[in-house]
C-alpha cells in the first residue's frame, strides 16, 4: 500500500483566493488517494460575503479534507488593502504554527508541504521550522506573476523604484508580455505606493524560496508568459488551470434564470463586477443612460458601495430605483433586469448571455473563458487592470469599455467613464465583424480550456507531476 502524505493548504479568504484553493484541494484529492488535505481558515476581521461560505465548508464532510477554522482576529485597517491583507495574513503565523504541529505530532499521513495563498509568504517560515517544502497557489495568471519576478529582479540587480513610474507614460518590456506595457494605466495600484510596493517586491523574492508554484491558469492560454517564467528564476511552474467552481445549482431561488429563459439566445449583456465591485450614484446613472439607449437586452448586478472609509462586504440595494435615473426601471422593464448579488457562473452558463461586462478579476475572466463568453473589460482596482490588458491586447479575447478606469478600495474613485463610452463598448461586444470574429476566438479558447483538465490535457499533466512530487519525499 503506498504511503500517504498531508498537505496543509493555508489561504487568504477573499472570495477571489479561497474558493479557488478549495477546489484546488478537491481536485487533489479526486486524482490520487495517497493525499489528504488540511485548509486552515482566516476569517476577516468583520463580517463578509465569504462567511456562510466557510460555515457551508466547516459544516461538510469531504473525503481526505479537513477543514480547521482558525480564530477570528481583530486587526485594523492599514494604509492600504494590500497591506491589510499582507499584514491579517502574518498576525496568523503563530495560529498556523500550533496547527502545524498538531498534525505533524500525529505521524500519519507524514506531513509533505505546505500550499499558500500568493500573499502568505510569511508561512514560509513555517515550513521551514517543520523541514517540509512550501508552494505558492498562485490565483491569477502566469503573465502577472512574470511582472512580479521581473520587477524584484529589476529592484534588486538595478535597484530600480517602481513607485517613480506613478503618472508617468513609460511603456515598459516584460518578457512575460508580447506587446509593451503603459505602466501608469495598467500595473496594479500596489506599484506606485511604498508600503504596497515594498510587499509588491517581498512577495515574489519569496517565492523563490519554495519548491514551487501552482498557477491558476492553463499552457494554451498563456504560452508564452508559461515559457519564460523559468528564465526568471522561478522555482518549478505548474500550470494547473483553470481551477474554477463551476457546478451550477439547482435553478431553484433564482428567478432571475427563468427570466433569462424567456430572451433570445445570445442576446443578453450581463454586467457583473465582483465581490467588490460597485459604483456612486453618478456613474451609476451613467450606466443606465447606456444600457437604456444601446437598446440591448441586460442583466446589472448592482450592489451598493460601502459606508466612506470602511473595507466591508457589499450588500443589495433596499431599492435600486433611488440611484437609478427615474422612469429607468419601468422604461426598461421589457428588455432588462437589475438585480442584487448575482450567481455568476449560472448565469454566464445560461445560453442567453451574449456578452459580459467584467471587471477582470482572474476568475471571471477564466469563467468567461470556460462558457466561451467574450468580455468587455471595466477593471477597477488590484491587478484587474493588468488583467484587462492582457485579455484585450495580448490576448484578443475582449474587447474595451474603460480599461485605466482607477478605483481605491475604500476611498472610491472620482473617475466617471460617460454613458456615451459605455454604450460604444457594449456594442463593440455584441455588434460587427469584430465582434464576430472575437466571440469565434472565445469558443476555440473555451474548448481547449476543457480539454487541459482531461486526462492527458497539459493542467492534468502539469498536476500529475505535482502530485508525484510531493508523494516522492
Amino acid at each position: 500500500m503506498s504511503a500517504k502524505s498531508e498537505l496543509v493548504f493555508i489561504p487568504f479568504a477573499g472570495p477571489g483566493h479561497l474558493v479557488s484553493m478549495v477546489e484546488m484541494a478537491k481536485l487533489l484529492v479526486d486524482r490520487d488517494d495517497r493525499l489528504s488535505i488540511t485548509v486552515l481558515i482566516m476569517k476577516f476581521p468583520f463580517e463578509s460575503e465569504i462567511d456562510s461560505y466557510i460555515e457551508s465548508l466547516t459544516a461538510s464532510v469531504a473525503a481526505h479534507i479537513r477543514f480547521v477554522l482558525l480564530p477570528r482576529r481583530s486587526h485594523s485597517l492599514r494604509t492600504s488593502p494590500v497591506a491589510f491583507i499582507y499584514h491579517l495574513m502574518e498576525s496568523y503565523k503563530a495560529d498556523v504554527r500550533e496547527a502545524v504541529a498538531e498534525l505533524s505530532a500525529c505521524g500519519s499521513p507524514q506531513l509533505a508541504g505546505l500550499v499558500l495563498d500568493m500573499f502568505c509568504t510569511s508561512m514560509i517560515d513555517v515550513a521551514v521550522e517543520f523541514g517540509v517544502p512550501s508552494y505558492i497557489f498562485f490565483p491569477s495568471g502566469a503573465a502577472i506573476l512574470g511582472v512580479m519576478l521581473h520587477f524584484q529582479s529589476l529592484q534588486g540587480e538595478q535597484h530600480m523604484d517602481p513607485t517613480r513610474l506613478k503618472g508617468s507614460d513609460a511603456e515598459l518590456d516584460f518578457p512575460c508580455l508580447a506587446n509593451p506595457l503603459p505602466a501608469a494605466k495598467f500595473l496594479p495600484l500596489a506599484v506606485f505606493m511604498e508600503e504596497d510596493c515594498r510587499i509588491f517586491l517581498e512577495l515574489p523574492l519569496r517565492y523563490r524560496e519554495t519548491k514551487g508554484i501552482l498557477v491558476n491558469t492553463f499552457a494554451e492560454l498563456e504560452p508564452h508568459a508559461m515559457e519564460v517564467l523559468a528564465s526568471l528564476g522561478a522555482p518549478v511552474v505548474y500550470s494547473v488551470g483553470p481551477i474554477l467552481n463551476i457546478k451550477v445549482e439547482s435553478k431553484k431561488g433564482f428567478e432571475i434564470l427563468d427570466w433569462l429563459d424567456q430572451q433570445p439566445d445570445a442576446s443578453v449583456v450581463f454586467l457583473c463586477f465582483g465581490s467588490g465591485g460597485y459604483f456612486d450614484e453618478h456613474q451609476t446613472k451613467e450606466i443606465a443612460h447606456a444600457l437604456e439607449r444601446s437598446r440591448y437586452r441586460f442583466l446589472w448586478s448592482l450592489r451598493q458601495p460601502p459606508a466612506k472609509g470602511k473595507l466591508e462586504a457589499l450588500r443589495d440595494y433596499a431599492d435600486p430605483a433611488k440611484v437609478l435615473p427615474e422612469g429607468f426601471l419601468n422604461r426598461t422593464a421589457g428588455v432588462g433586469r437589475v438585480i442584487g448579488w448575482a450567481p455568476q457562473v449560472a448565469i454566464l452558463a445560461h445560453p442567453a448571455i451574449g456578452g459580459f461586462v467584467s471587471h477582470c478579476g482572474w476568475n471571471s475572466a477564466l469563467e468567461s473563458i470556460w462558457f466561451g463568453m467574450p468580455v468587455a473589460a471595466w477593471p477597477q482596482y488590484a491587478e484587474q487592470h493588468f488583467n484587462a490588458f492582457h485579455l484585450v491586447v495580448e490576448l484578443g479575447l475582449a474587447a474595451e469599455i474603460k480599461m485605466d478606469y482607477r478605483r481605491d478600495l475604500v476611498k472610491g474613485s472620482d473617475d466617471v467613464v460617460m454613458a456615451n463610452e459605455i454604450e460604444r463598448g457594449i456594442r463593440k461586444l455584441m455588434e460587427g465583424e469584430e465582434a464576430r470574429e472575437r466571440r469565434k476566438k472565445v469558443k476555440e479558447v473555451s474548448e481547449k480550456s476543457r480539454k487541459a483538465l482531461m486526462e492527458g490535457g497539459s493542467s492534468y499533466l502539469s498536476l500529475a507531476r505535482f502530485i508525484e512530487d510531493v508523494c516522492s519525499q
